[in-house]
């Protein structure tokens, strides 16, 4: 903060009120976003109309304690009088007001902030000295009604839509489509026909006193911080809510003084594909909020050049200036009046994700930044965007409806309602949406043969939701609107017209947008993205010919995989995703699911096994599971080679590998009633009831299932041991790494190890090899975080499980918080985001952080990886980066967003360090 030269503040207290020659860009915690870069620009000698800013702090007091600071009165008193010396005029003067605008600055851009006022000063006295000064009686009443209509709705909250239908009427009784069209007299009856609508509608007539006009739009701009706009936006984007508001007097420059006069705004380059030229929009006699509500049609910004070259080249000139020194994209607004250029506003601008990688670039072509901070430019949530495939926008198809957009891409396929069809007509080579009211595990194996997945219920955190952003699959969860009959197979949408209902069959074909959230009716053609192409390997980012956004994000990741020290794993249960992830730059498996490789027939054999009596039955199945298990691991093995596969022993509930307890009920109730006894369902039932649990999440699975089945989990390391020895005979380079799952107590961990170690050591003698497997386990709850020190003496690696660990620290569950309690949480500000989306770093981070702690004091060379969701989430990636995790491991679409995440994270770390 500067130091306070203002004579009416004490040493002691703080500065309230800048001037704009005081500021500068480094100070937006303090001037906001608009009044530090007004600041900067008048520093650099821009032509900016003089003012002031109120800083958040004053912003800050009022929002805690209901009223402004004391000081903040006499402050921007003392600054009015300097402004309105520098300009040889008064706030209101009868003869020769000088007007100002009141605007809202926050730290960051927020939409959902107040409106601009404009023309502060005018009132019913000194309309008529502007229409003096200025010559021109219609701009004056023009501009009052503008002061009038604005400051109604912003200020004193008055149905904006009341002022339109009676500026509506005066141009039809007129006769005119434009308000440029209306003359003095028109708008002279119009203000005071707004004048009586403030009345009515407030019970106060419109303020006179141009001081009591200025306070209350300040007061605005403070009240509209918590507006419920500004809470919606700042929590969609994750904006801290404390920050507060900056406000901005400007003294009031005109454009719609004429045919000479107008307003525009600007853009460095474009900002939707990034090319550098000429963009914006330009609107002859009108002022700044006409270009935004779009009242009349603009022109592009370059016939300026026809209307005023004069302004046209200053502003050009500025433009270049205002890029070189803030070394990126700028949006500019600005205002002619009468053939003078002012610089209203400047910001560093918006742009789309493929924009954003190739300014980067373009900007280290130039000089103007290094590699490390073209960096820090772009980000992986853009890095996803430009993977997604995508809908071709110009094709005319019938919308269904709409939910959340849960996974980005665009999927085409015939209409199933059950996993058996969509697993059925996959395999016969159709397409497939698979469409429930919400899904379940079970529907894994139809989710995993579908295109994408539409649920009516639901959200971003549900199992659709999850399960779909982990496979890379296209899907839109919460689809309200639209009924699904899974008995009748049926999918109901409500027609355009409202009057009817268009009834989707089973087999009709529909496509889901999982970017936008969109449902269509038939087939819209997809447009593949240049980006996957680059990453599966099948477009070469140095040809000639190859897309100039697949060169940026060539070069912007080469640098991001050299300077980043996080490794990127994958999650991967098969050859062919392992494969798919090798392709996107995987460096191993953090996590091989074995739980997914026992579905179908073999989920009978899994049956068999936990259900068994007699030991010769167990050991029966476990031979018959051995050789399956091997297969599956040395195909794993030979996709991966020469890189760390990190296998997951069984981790199910039990009850998805038991018979459904209520359907089994059923059939036995039903065999009886007919004296039709079947023996081996009434054992069955009977072993379904004893292993039956209320809570299956929380009961016999993980390392509790390998200690109660026996040979449940030494088959399965021998499977792996075996699989590896096999590869290595084969001349391959197996890196294996056995993990025992939901370990609570060192003493599990032990036993499993002491008994894996066993059969490790026979299989190296019979093959004579030796394998170099390591066994460590995962970190999935809070009593094994909290107690890492004393696991770490029997592990040699920790992968975080951050998905069962956000359940068990938060005590819900993923798939069932979407229907009852998260949306109130999120609308409420409890949650900014879902924990199951970012990791929650005050509490389950803290745990992780801990655990890395004791864990290393153990065990240094402890090897620390995360497997959960969050491994491919940009926040959570910089939080795993910081705490000094060697790896993170995510689905294998996620792959490239996790590594530039990472190579952001160790720039930004360097950077600070630097510092």
């Amino acid at each position: 903060m500067s130091e306070n030269k203002d004579p009416h503040v004490s040493a002691n207290s703080p500065k309230f009120v800048y001037a704009f020659t005081e500021g500068n860009k480094e100070l937006k915690d303090l001037l906001g976003g608009k009044g530090a870069n007004l600041a900067e620009m008048t520093n650099l000698g821009l032509p900016v109309p003089p003012g002031f800013t109120i800083t958040t702090e004053a912003c800050k007091v009022y929002l805690d304690s209901g009223t402004e600071p004391s000081a903040l009165r006499e402050e921007v008193s003392a600054h009015l009088d300097a402004l309105e010396r520098q300009m040889g005029k008064k706030l209101g003067q009868a003869d020769d007001p000088l007007l100002v605008s009141v605007r809202s600055g926050a730290k960051f851009s927020m939409p959902g902030m107040m409106d601009t006022v404009l023309n502060i000063g005018l009132s019913d006295e000194s309309v008529d000295g502007l229409a003096e000064q200025a010559g021109d009686e219609r701009f004056a009443w023009d501009s009052y009604r503008r002061l009038i209509q604005m400051f109604g709705r912003t200020v004193l909250g008055v149905d904006g839509e009341l002022f339109e239908e009676a500026l509506e009427e005066a141009k039809k009784a007129k006769g005119v489509s434009t308000d440029v069209e209306l003359d003095a007299a028109d708008l002279r009856t119009l203000v005071e026909q707004f004048k009586d609508i403030v009345g009515k509608e407030t019970g106060r007539d419109f303020p006179q006193d141009p001081r009591e006009q200025m306070d209350l739009a300040i007061r605005a701009v403070f009240d509209s911080w918590n507006g419920d706009r500004a809470k919606l936006y700042r929590r969609q984007e994750r904006i801290p809510h404390d920050l507060g508001t900056a406000v901005n007097v400007c003294s009031m420059v005109f454009g719609n003084l004429g045919p000479d006069s107008g307003t525009g705004v600007a853009f460095t380059r474009d900002p939707a594909s990034g090319q550098q030229g000429v963009y914006g929009d330009y609107l002859q006699n009108a002022q700044g909020e006409d270009v935004v509500a779009g009242i009349r049609n603009t022109v592009p910004l370059a016939d300026l050049e026809q209307l005023d070259k004069a302004s046209y080249d200053q502003l050009m000139q500025i433009m270049e200036t205002l890029e070189t020194h803030y070394k990126d994209l700028c949006d500019i607004e600005f205002t002619i009046e009468r053939g003078k250029l002012w610089m209203l506003q400047t910001r560093v601008g918006k742009r789309t994700a493929a924009a954003a990688f190739r300014i980067a670039t373009q900007l280290v072509d130039q000089g103007l930044i290094d590699e490390a901070e073209a960096l820090q430019r772009v980000n992986g949530a853009q890095l996803a965007q430009l993977m997604f495939p995508r809908f071709d926008s110009d094709a005319a198809i019938e919308q269904l409806g709409r939910g959340i957009a849960a996974s980005p891409g665009a999927a085409v396929g015939k209409a199933v309602f059950d996993s058996y069809t969509a697993i059925k007509w996959s395999r016969s080579g159709e397409k497939v949406i698979l469409i429930r009211r919400e899904t379940n595990p079970d529907d894994l194996d139809g989710m995993i043969a579908a295109e994408g997945i539409l649920t009516s219920r639901g959200g971003k955190t549900s199992h659709a939701a999850v399960v779909a952003r982990g496979m890379g699959k296209t899907c839109v969860c919460g689809a309200e609107e639209l009924e699904v009959d899974t008995k009748r197979r049926q999918l109901t949408a409500p027609s355009p017209d409202g009057k009817g209902s268009i009834v989707i069959d089973e087999g009709d074909v529909i496509s889901i947008d999982g970017s936008t959230g969109k449902v269509y009716r038939g087939e819209v053609p997809v447009v593949p993205s240049p980006v996957v192409e680059y990453f599966e390997g099948r477009m070469h980012a140095g040809a000639e010919d190859a897309d100039e956004l697949v060169k940026a994000v060539h070069r912007v990741m080469a640098y991001a995989d050299r300077v980043r020290r996080l490794r990127v794993r994958a999650n991967a249960d098969n050859a062919e995703d392992a494969a798919r992830a090798r392709r996107f730059g995987a460096q191993g498996i953090g996590l091989c699911r074995t739980e997914h490789m026992f579905l179908g027939e073999r989920r009978e054999l899994v049956e068999r096994l936990i259900l068994a009596d007699a030991e010769d039955e167990r050991e029966q199945s476990l031979a018959a599971l051995l050789p399956l298990q091997k297969g599956d691991f040395k195909e794993l093995f030979e996709a991966m080679d020469g890189l760390p596969v990190t296998v997951r022993l069984l981790d199910p509930p039990l009850h998805e590998f038991l018979p459904d307890i209520t359907e089994l009920s059923v059939r036995v109730a039903l065999a009886e009633a007919r004296k039709d006894h079947n023996e081996n369902d009434l054992r069955l039932l009977q072993a379904v009831h004893r292993l039956h649990e209320q809570n299956p999440m929380l009961g016999l699975r993980g390392v509790r299932l390998g200690l109660v089945i026996p040979g449940l989990f030494t088959m399965q390391v021998r499977a792996i041991a075996e699989a590896a020895a096999e590869r290595l005979a084969a001349n391959g380079d197996p890196r294996a790494e056995i993990m025992i799952p939901l370990v609570g107590t060192v003493q599990e961990l032990e036993i499993v190890r002491e008994d894996a170690e066993k059969v490790i050591r026979e299989v190296e003698e019979t093959y004579g090899v030796d394998l170099g497997l390591t066994l460590g386990t995962m970190i999935e709850l809070p009593r094994a975080a909290l107690t890492a020190g004393q696991i770490a003496e029997s592990a040699d690696f920790f992968s975080f499980g951050t998905n069962d660990l956000t359940q068990t620290v938060w005590g819900f569950s993923r798939d069932d918080v979407e229907a009852s309690f998260f949306t109130a949480y999120l609308e409420k500000g409890i949650f900014g985001v879902s924990p199951f989306e970012t990791i929650d770093k005050d509490g389950v981070g803290k745990l992780v952080k801990d655990a890395v702690r004791d864990g290393r004091a153990t065990r240094p060379d402890l090897k620390l990886g995360v497997c959960g969701e969050h491994g491919g989430d940009p926040e959570s990636v910089h939080f795993f980066h910081e705490v000094g995790l060697d790896y993170v491991s995510c689905s294998p679409f996620r792959i490239p967003v996790a590594r530039l995440e990472a190579g952001r994270a160790a720039a930004e770390s360097s950077g600070s360090d630097s510092r």
